[in-house]
């Protein structure tokens, strides 16, 4: 992934699902939806455990499906296994229909998922994290306007 096709999922991204954000303050997803909160994205937590809890401010939602259909979602940051991944793109593929970005955290990858979120349009990011990719391209957050 190139650094421009980086700036370019910064910017045209508002609101991003979190599969597997946990509200524990001291685990990954939770350190990387605050941060990208604080750069002004929506952050919608989607973990079935928590469902109906508030994490960082924000309606948890067991599932993308059950993310009401009135919301945009840009983005989708995956927090889980790279097995469970192509359940979360399939769900994704049919729940989300305004989706752009299907971003695997690091450590996480799986080509055929990958692949077939491509075939349907979407931008593929495997293997890295918005916290740390973000600033590199000198992203400030949403685009405005």
């Amino acid at each position: 992934m190139s650094q421009p096709d980086i700036a370019r999922i910064a910017a045209e991204t508002r609101t991003i699902a979190v599969v597997g954000l946990s509200p524990k303050a001291d685990r990954p997803s939770h350190g990387v939806a605050r941060f990208l909160q604080g750069m002004g994205y929506r952050v919608i937590p989607v973990n079935p455990g928590h469902a109906g809890e508030t994490i960082l401010g924000e309606t948890t939602y067991a599932t993308l499906s059950d993310i009401p259909k009135g919301e945009s979602v840009d983005m989708v940051d995956i927090f889980r296994r790279s097995e469970s991944v192509p359940a979360v793109v399939d769900e994704a593929l049919k729940a989300l229909p305004g989706l752009k970005t299907v971003w695997m955290q690091i450590g996480v990858m799986h080509e055929g998922a990958a692949d077939k979120a491509r075939a349907a349009g979407l931008t593929v990011v495997q293997n890295r994290c918005p916290k740390i990719d973000f600033p590199r391209v000198g992203a400030r957050g949403p685009a405005r306007g």
